[in-house]
């Protein structure tokens, strides 16, 4: 099936599963509010080659389609206006995905389970595309009703986004900014670190040695977001400030939000496999809301 692909364009990866239809919903629901053409990606190695002619009997391709005709139908009654397209790749998922993020504004895919084991769409392949792609990537999990007939609450709750300030951090909030203003939507900064060794003494935290660190953080963090609220002056904006660990605080942060955005920096790539920092493994894990991984400096 040869895809019309136009730009910008938000792609969703599609295997059939609830959490899938859960990404094509929400996925829908983004490309509105930004003005954007909805593709549907479904790849699979064992696709008939181009132009093979088959018979319904005979159909390997069956599946395949049925996977993304479904999605299509369900995003056509609720979003009719929204342009898609419908696109099968004969290829592995993960080099597949990796080429479509690279054409698209975003990526979105669903995502599995809340527990140490859990998997992302088909197994590990989302997190290593994560990992590798300078595409920003949203994950979202299945909706409890996996039949509901209406879509999900993608610009419900507030954006969250996970700052660390040991970097440059400007494209990471652009990209929460622009999603609250989007949405309407209040966007909660949060930053977190734990406590250096300084900071105890030998009956416990020294109260001036956390003061002045919470005092400086606060200067860091409302630095940072200075020039961002100047460019996006209608967007309501929280500021937190823990020194506790980071993974904790950003779960616990997304509870009952709407999208929650955690950065990823680019790493040197290594023979290891993928970089996927504390944090965001822990957000991708447990964070109960669609979860955007923006790559940035």
């Amino acid at each position: 099936m040869e895809a019309l692909v136009m730009d910008p364009v938000i792609t969703v990866g599609l295997d059939g599963s609830p959490e899938s239809r859960s990404a094509a919903l929400w996925a829908a629901q983004e490309a509105r509010l930004r003005g954007c053409t909805l593709r549907m990606l479904h790849a699979w190695i064992l696709l008939s080659a181009a132009g093979e002619e088959t018979t319904a009997e005979s159909d390997r391709d069956y599946w395949s389609k049925k996977i993304v005709d479904d999605a299509q139908r369900e995003v056509h009654r609720l979003y009719p206006e929204l342009p898609v397209t419908e696109e099968l790749v004969a290829e592995d998922p993960t080099p597949a995905l990796l080429a479509a993020a690279a054409e698209s504004d975003l990526l979105v895919l669903g995502s599995r389970g809340m527990g140490p084991i859990a998997a992302y769409f088909l197994g590990d392949v989302g997190l290593h595309v994560v990992a590798h792609t300078d595409t920003p990537v949203v994950l979202v999990r299945a909706q409890e009703d996996t039949a509901a007939q209406t879509p999900p609450p993608a610009a419900d709750g507030e954006v969250v986004v996970g700052l660390n300030l040991q970097g440059p951090c400007d494209r990471l909030l652009e990209f929460a900014f622009a999603g609250a203003a989007r949405r309407g939507a209040t966007l909660h900064a949060v930053h977190a670190g734990k406590l250096p060794v300084q900071a105890y003494a030998p009956w416990g935290m020294d109260p001036d040695v956390v003061e002045d660190l919470t005092r400086d953080a606060r200067k860091l963090l409302g630095d940072a977001l200075r020039p961002w609220r100047e460019k996006f002056p209608g967007v309501d904006v929280k500021e937190s400030v823990h020194l506790e660990s980071p993974a904790r605080v950003i779960t616990k942060a997304a509870a009952g939000a709407g999208l929650l955005v955690i950065g990823r920096r680019h790493k040197p790539r290594s023979g290891l496999g993928p970089h996927i920092g504390p944090v965001l493994q822990s957000a991708l894990h447990h964070a109960p809301c669609p979860v955007a991984v923006a790559p940035h400096e």
